[in-house]
């Protein structure tokens, strides 16, 4: 844990009690805080009482005793409207932050000198942070995950000098953290996503950005420049620090850039290394490259070599959830994709494989499908389930075979026999919904253990984990 003494002695609402929220209350206890938390939930109240967190409802409070409103990421800032505690500690004029701002004002206050890695993008960012701790790991440095991914951000081992923090943010969080000043940030891409939380893509790329703001002299700025707001963000990235873009297909002068599964980094156009992640089943696919790029970068900056992180990149079990390679029935490879949550996260993985028995659904987001046309002549059959059913196969259409299922139990044991009759090389039952799980699951962690478990109750399955020693 890292007690957090800024608000020693001062009072402090604390509303939703998620993890980072009681990781909040944890903290600012330990640190000499005075809190009151209250969550709209009953259990999660019982759970918080449980920790003796001190618990009461905050519409009956005086808010002009507050110093400051922590809140929860997942609750409302702006859009579609405040939060009535937002609202309230407006009122009072007192400020609205998150765990993660408590996190870099205690840094600053104890002048801590080890060092802090921040990644975002829209997708592909909890694979880049698990696999620059990885790489990092692997070269000898202490570090410590979390943030977005793993544990909250103030259950962390607290600040040392011999410690590097490599942290996933949101948009959510970063909107929350106005003293966010990192060591290496890194913005991966900027597609539209959360739009009901932001209100405009512009809007959601200005706060993105917002992760190069407490950048200083030596730090490192990592930037993906395959989509439009980020190569305009790029082009406003000028202060004390490097500036290292990364892109897939094309060259860049200064930074990393990836081609037919090959790394290549480069400084003012030089050559420097070159890595290939031939035969790395958990960097598979374009959208791999471009997570490698930006971790291969971050790792440079905290003063790897090359060698050092080839070897990383070759150990790298992969992330849960994520282009997960589970089980294989004969040549039929099951993967789970479960965190592809959009269209766009969905269209990474659909590139990376050639025979696809897809299933896909969940509580639609705005677009459904849309983008993804291309990647159809890859798909033999599409398993509907969740909410999404009906609006999906009006939009497949006659382009895509499909089938409505229902419930993942159906379209994995469907999609399973039908694979088996293929006569592909290596078909692939893949789940990737391009969905929310809110309709049938409580997080897509919870969706993706479901595949999991039902994968592996097939008849004849063999696990990857159990061929290889690791996921692949």
């Amino acid at each position: 844990m890292i007690p957090v003494t800024v608000f020693k002695g001062r009072k402090i609402a604390v509303f939703g009690l998620g993890l980072s929220g009681l990781a909040a209350a944890r903290s600012l206890l330990a640190g000499g805080a005075e809190i009151v938390a209250w969550d709209d939930s009953e259990t999660v109240r019982a759970a918080a009482s449980a920790e003796n967190i001190p618990l009461r409802d905050l519409k009956s409070e005086n808010w002009g005793d507050f110093a400051a409103l922590v809140l929860a990421p997942g609750i409302p800032l702006t859009h579609p409207k405040p939060h009535w505690s937002v609202e309230r500690a407006r009122e009072a004029d007192i400020s609205v932050i998150g765990d993660t701002e408590l996190f870099f004002l205690e840094r600053k206050k104890q002048g801590a000198s080890g060092k802090v890695v921040v990644i975002s993008g829209t997708n592909g960012k909890s694979t880049t942070t698990a696999l620059t701790a990885h790489l990092l790991e692997q070269g000898g440095k202490r570090g410590a995950l979390g943030g977005n991914i793993g544990k909250a951000l103030l259950d962390l081992p607290p600040f040392a000098a011999d410690l590097t923090y490599v942290l996933e943010f949101s948009s959510f969080q970063i909107d929350l953290t106005p003293s966010l000043a990192s060591d290496a940030a890194c913005l991966l891409n900027v597609t539209p996503d959360h739009l009901d939380r932001h209100g405009t893509l512009e809007d959601y790329a200005a706060i993105k950005a917002r992760l190069f703001g407490g950048l200083g002299s030596g730090s490192t700025a990592v930037i993906g420049v395959d989509d439009a707001p980020c190569r305009a963000i790029a082009e406003t990235l000028k202060g004390p620090f490097a500036v290292k873009r990364i892109a897939v297909g094309y060259v860049v002068e200064t930074g990393v850039w990836a081609k037919d599964g090959i790394l290549h980094e480069v400084e003012n156009g030089k050559e420097l290394a070159e890595i290939s992640l031939a035969g790395i089943g958990s960097l598979r696919g374009a959208h791999n490259w471009q997570n490698a790029a930006a971790a291969y970068a971050l790792a440079r900056s905290q003063g790897l070599d090359a060698g050092t992180i080839a070897k990383g990149m070759r150990s790298f079990a992969g992330l849960a959830h994520r282009m997960e390679q589970v089980g294989r029935l004969g040549r039929v490879l099951f993967v789970n994709d479960s965190k592809a949550t959009n269209a766009d996260a969905t269209g990474k993985a659909l590139a990376s494989f050639d025979t696809i028995y897809w299933i896909i659904g969940g509580r639609p987001k705005e677009g459904g499908l849309a983008g993804l046309e291309p990647f159809y002549p890859k798909i033999v059959r599409a398993y509907l389930i969740g909410e999404a059913a009906d609006a999906f196969a009006k939009q497949l259409g006659g382009d895509v075979d499909h089938v409505n299922c229902g419930t993942l139990d159906r379209a994995i044991a469907q999609a399973a026999a039908d694979a088996r009759g293929s006569k592909a090389q290596e078909p692939v039952v893949l789940l990737s919904p391009a969905c929310a799980s809110y309709d049938q699951f409580t997080n897509f962690a919870e969706r993706g253990l479901a595949f999991l478990d039902l994968v592996m109750k097939l008849d004849g399955i063999e696990s990857v984990a159990s061929k290889t020693g690791k996921a692949a």
